[in-house]
């Protein structure tokens, strides 16, 4: 791997340096609440979408607050004389964040982001100048080696992490280091691997300026660094998960062919996990012609685990090339170049017979059940994020349901979930609904039709009475036979638990 025209990193082991630092940030609210106060919302928005010049408007004073911006976000030459009123300048320059242009200006060498933490913690992701999302530069840059800051992805897998005190952690494929600064937060040991030596050295600079503890950091693909008899409770993984037919970015393309690199991660994360311990990744899959994409996944599941898989997006093959190409800023080369390459994404695509790209979440739950549940499903519509909660009780409930015979779920006592509401459709004036639709305004936000009694069983769900009781007492309002009712509903009952509408009241 060739890093020959990247920029020197700062030194990852001057933590004094890094600690100074940070304190002159917060001084300054250099921090995503500050950046916002100041920009302002429009220029806030723009900026995260790499347009700059509402943000350059926005800092053409001198405060200290707009020096940091446009030094670290804008990515601007800034006075030697502004930045020593702000920073350790001379600090800054000898252990390499700042260097020296002309006579009497700074740079910052790498971009550092303010980010908020989930608990309102004030964090700061260090990246490779222009790649972050939202960077001067935008991201675009075809240098093999380069390390992106945070953005959709990582954001999103931090979101669905299941977050519990754990004794080790491990996030592979570490990047900028935002899931290890995440597992940091409630994980004794945090273990943190990546093929390219100089994401390990702008994780530990992540780590150091968020003022969280130090991580483990090893080089190395997938769970090669890790040793045979080394176990997680946590692991967590954004990989290169783009189908390419080269491995030109290393931030991006796995390597392997096809998806082989997603369904590898999956299958040999299973001996990694401590009993009861998650791991969960990012990952694209390849929809081939004539194989179902959900047996395809359940193929990767690995023995010992139940899964949950959730495919949020779809792209035929051309949209998925167009989308990678642009990442990499192909789309402004010579058109002969970028033409050449685009037709090599599809000779590969149609060499294996794929005609879509689907893009979403896997988890992994080390269990010692004899039958693993293996939940596979499309779920495009929006969420609410953090969802980590969320993915926590769908495992509690997978559970329930496996100990839970229909016997067991008349005697069980249940409670409506929070933000559930009822919602009843028919024609104006009628006397009943045509159907009736319980939506969650939380989580997942899924909504599902039920019958009358369905509906009925559900409204009254508080955990006093028993499942068996509510359905006789509804038997008798409807004048339908208890028996035919109980033995009827208990699959309803299951679904309605399994999608989290009800969860047990002990």
């Amino acid at each position: 791997m060739s890093h020959t025209s990247l920029p020197p990193l700062p030194s990852s082991d001057r933590v004094d340096v890094a600690a100074r630092l940070r304190d002159a940030l917060l001084g300054a609210s250099f921090t995503a609440d500050g950046m916002l106060d100041l920009l302002g919302a429009p220029a806030y928005a723009a900026l995260a979408r790499s347009e700059t010049v509402p943000a350059l408007r926005a800092t053409r004073g001198d405060t200290p607050l707009e020096t940091l911006v446009r030094l670290f976000l804008l990515q601007q030459p800034v006075p030697h004389a502004r930045v020593a009123d702000v920073l350790p300048v001379e600090d800054c320059l000898q252990s390499g964040w700042l260097s020296r242009v002309g006579g009497d200006e700074v740079t910052a060498t790498v971009d550092v982001r303010p980010y908020g933490g989930p608990a309102g913690e004030d964090w700061f992701i260090v990246s490779d100048l222009g790649c972050a999302v939202g960077g001067a530069g935008g991201i675009g840059s075809r240098e093999e080696g380069v390390v992106l800051g945070v953005g959709g992805a990582s954001t999103t897998l931090a979101g669905i992490t299941v977050r519990e005190p754990v004794a080790a952690a491990l996030d592979l494929g570490t990047g900028s280091g935002i899931q290890a600064l995440h597992a940091a937060q409630h994980a004794t040991r945090v273990t943190a691997t990546d093929l390219n030596p100089r994401a390990l050295h702008i994780t530990a600079l992540t780590l150091a300026l968020s003022g969280a503890p130090a991580a483990d950091l090893r080089e190395g693909s997938l769970f090669e660094p890790v040793a045979d008899d080394e176990t997680y409770d946590l692991i967590v993984s954004n990989p290169p998960f783009v189908i390419s037919p080269d491995a030109r970015l290393t931030y991006r393309d796995g390597g392997m062919g096809g998806d082989d690199l997603c369904r590898t991660l999956v299958q040999q994360a299973g001996d990694r996990l401590n009993e009861g311990g998650y791991a969960q990744f990012l990952a694209n899959w390849q929809h081939v012609e004539g194989e179902d994409w959900q047996e395809r996944l359940r193929s990767w599941v690995p023995r010992g685990c139940d899964a949950w898989i959730v495919q949020r997006e779809v792209q035929d093959i051309t949209q998925y090339a167009e989308l990678w190409l642009r990442d990499a800023g192909d789309h402004r080369s010579d058109p002969a170049e970028y033409q050449a390459r685009y037709d090599a994404w599809l000779d590969e695509f149609e060499a294996r017979k794929v005609k879509a790209v689907g893009f979403g979440w896997i988890t992994l739950r080390r269990t010692a059940a004899a039958e693993p549940s293996i939940t596979v499903e499309e779920w495009p519509h929006p969420v609410e994020q953090p969802l980590g909660d969320t993915v926590r009780a769908h495992f509690a409930r997978v559970d329930f349901l496996r100990a839970s015979d229909d016997a067991a779920l008349l005697a069980g006592h249940f409670r409506l979930t929070a933000e559930v509401v009822q919602e009843q459709v028919g024609l104006p004036g009628a006397e009943d609904p045509e159907h009736v639709v319980l939506r969650q305004n939380r989580g997942m936000r899924r909504a599902t039709k039920v019958d009358t009694v369905g509906a009925g069983f559900a409204g009254v769900c508080d955990g006093t009475l028993s499942a068996g009781r509510i359905l006789d007492a509804i038997a008798k309002l409807v004048g339908e036979d208890p028996v035919l009712l109980r033995d009827r509903t208990p699959g309803q009952i299951r679904l309605l638990v399994e999608q989290g509408f009800l969860e047990p009241a002990e």
